[in-house]
């Protein structure tokens, strides 16, 4: 096989494995999101994190993205089960990916950078970040310390996005989406009452976001700084 070969064949493998996960998405979406925990579910929901990851894997991408989106999987996993345990750990699995994309992101900064990221979605963020303490804090009870480390993770992991230089717009958008879809989330788990005729469009919006996210930032920067060097 020659080079040129290889570098088709693993560009194929990277966009088929992005259109199984996105496949294996949808299936989630219209199938299983808003139906009670089972097996079926769970497999169906760990798919597309798997998906990214491994078509990331075969085209070098880099390790932070691959190892965020693991996390990401189980995390997927926990949430797809009942109980505050799995929840918990779900929220641990989710805030290590975080920790990952904000170090991704810092990493993609030119050295020469300054100033501040753009204004205007930054206070937005922040006021997001505060007003948690307002609508989601007093609601979490004994998760309460954890759910407010995982604000400021989130909230970490988007301003290190906006701080992204020119060109990686694609990734910005995709950690700005996956922010609101845990935003949905808090309100799903911890304000929406299980009964109520929002439980299902949510269930369908917060899960479309993420995972239309996660594929945004791994296409967006996943490959920013290239593994090998001719």
């Amino acid at each position: 096989m020659s080079v040129l070969e290889e570098i088709a064949l693993r560009q194929s493998i990277l966009y088929g494995g992005v259109a199984l996960g996105a496949l294996f998405a949808l299936i989630y979406a219209a199938v299983f999101c808003h139906r009670p925990a089972s097996w079926p579910k769970t497999l169906v929901k760990a798919v597309p994190m798997l998906a990214f990851a491994a078509a990331g894997m075969v085209n070098f991408a880099d390790p932070l993205v691959i190892a965020a989106l693991v996390l990401s999987a189980i995390g997927d996993v926990a949430l797809s089960r009942e109980g505050q345990r799995a929840f918990l750990s779900g929220l641990v699995a989710f805030a290590l990916a975080h920790l990952l994309y904000v170090i991704l992101f810092m990493g993609l900064r030119p050295d020469d950078a300054g100033g501040l990221p753009p204004l205007l979605p930054t206070l937005a963020l922040l006021a997001l970040a505060l007003s948690t303490e307002i609508w989601l804090t007093p609601h979490a009870g004994a998760l309460r310390g954890a759910v407010r480390v995982y604000v400021l993770l989130i909230t970490a992991m988007g301003l290190a996005a906006l701080s992204l230089p020119e060109g990686r717009g694609l990734a910005v958008l995709g950690a700005l989406a996956f922010i609101l879809s845990d935003a949905i989330l808090a309100l799903q788990r911890f304000r929406m009452a299980d009964t109520s005729r929002w439980q299902v469009p949510a269930s369908v919006a917060l899960w479309l976001l993420y995972a239309g996210g996660q594929a945004a930032i791994l296409l967006g920067a996943g490959f920013a700084r290239p593994i090998f060097h001719l």
